[in-house]
């Protein structure tokens, strides 16, 4: 078995609803919580098993919603009651990462902190190891570290890194300062951007001295920093700490990590990227989700959902079924059928983007009893 990382802290922010996944993925039961993989645990569990490896069970944190905590304890029944942090509502993962950062500082002032979304898919785990391994050696010298996904296609639904010069850090195979982010491309954009090698995925996982993230946001964002170093003085008393979450959490800031710490850490040099060759998505929308199920096979139709009835003649693409409904699906390509007690969502892997926009139409019309 693995030794665990000395001084070495996961955080999982298990938050934000996976609008692109509705009707499956909802406000009371986002896709974190959901199997979408046929693993048998839901995305959570399986991030928890990838972790719980480098860390030991005792230091996993996982940030979260109040209205998600008895969910989130039951699938992780061995997460210690102190490393559950409940945001009283959604403010971005600069909050959320930062909350952690805060908190586990005050506790252990030397400690190494990474953040891994809860809702990704990643195999490869040894190779996953690995490559964390590489970014906590160069976290310790005082660098943030992302880990860049070797790009296996030219996709445009993902945002991407370049790398810079090569960083010659004790322990760590591969390292490079980085030296751009760049937004999510067009094709022609990432078919180049995939012949460079240069350029990797960006894949939202941060590893760093909890004492040098909170020294980044202070610069970037200084408002943000001094809230969450109240709520961190408070979180450990529970007397203190609901008063303060009430009072605190909501004026804080909602902005994504990537604006206040990484690009900002990339522009002063202080940012580092360690490649990963191992398979990893974020699982973004059904088109992601029919690829991830087709087991490698072209022209497949993959089924999720344990009662699921379907048949099919000539047809391909993805059924999600959480009902007894029996779906026939005769001579549809890449098609996309989610259905559900109260809501179903015929589109296509084409079109799979454009669920987010039948999200928001919903909150416009106030049907939010189906978000």
């Amino acid at each position: 078995m693995s030794q665990p990382i000395p001084n070495f802290y996961a955080v999982i922010p298990a938050g934000g609803v996976g609008s692109r996944l509705w009707p499956l993925s909802r406000a009371d039961a986002p896709k974190f919580l959901h199997d979408l993989t046929g693993s048998g645990h839901s995305l959570l569990r399986d991030t928890w098993d990838r972790l719980e490896p480098l860390t030991g069970p005792d230091r996993i944190a996982v940030v979260t919603g109040r209205a998600h905590r008895a969910a989130v304890e039951e699938q992780l029944p061995d997460i210690a009651d102190l490393n559950v942090f409940l945001e009283s509502e959604p403010r971005d993962s600069a909050a959320a990462i930062g909350l952690a950062a805060a908190i586990l500082h005050r506790r252990e002032p030397d400690v190494i902190i990474g953040s891994f979304a809860a809702d990704h898919v990643i195999r490869g785990t040894r190779v996953f190891e690995f490559a964390v391994r590489d970014a906590v050696e160069v976290a310790r010298e005082g660098y943030v570290c992302t880990i860049g996904i070797a790009p296996s296609e030219p996709a445009v639904g993902f945002g991407y890194i370049k790398r810079g010069s090569e960083l010659i850090v004790d322990g760590a195979r591969d390292a490079s300062l980085v030296e751009r982010f760049v937004e999510k491309p067009d094709l022609e954009t990432a078919k180049r951007y995939v012949a460079d090698r240069d350029y990797l995925w960006n894949a939202g996982m941060f590893i760093s001295r909890a004492d040098v993230l909170l020294a980044e946001i202070e610069a970037s964002n200084p408002s943000l920093h001094a809230g969450l170093i109240a709520l961190a003085e408070a979180w450990d008393d529970r007397d203190l700490r609901g008063p303060a979450v009430d009072r605190i959490w909501p004026t804080l800031p909602k902005i994504a990590i990537d604006y206040v710490v990484a690009e900002p850490a990339a522009e002063r040099g202080r940012l580092a990227v360690v490649p990963g060759h191992f398979d990893w998505d974020d699982v973004g929308d059904f088109a992601s989700l029919a690829k991830l199920n087709s087991h490698g096979r072209k022209n497949d139709l993959a089924i999720l959902g344990e009662n699921a009835r379907i048949l099919s003649d000539a047809a391909s693409g993805i059924v999600v079924s959480h009902t007894n409904r029996v779906i026939s699906l005769i001579g549809v390509k890449d098609i996309v059928v989610v259905d559900t007690p109260d809501a179903l969502l015929v589109t296509t892997s084409e079109h799979a983007q454009r669920v987010k926009g039948v999200v928001d139409a919903l909150k416009l019309t106030g049907r939010s009893d189906v978000l």
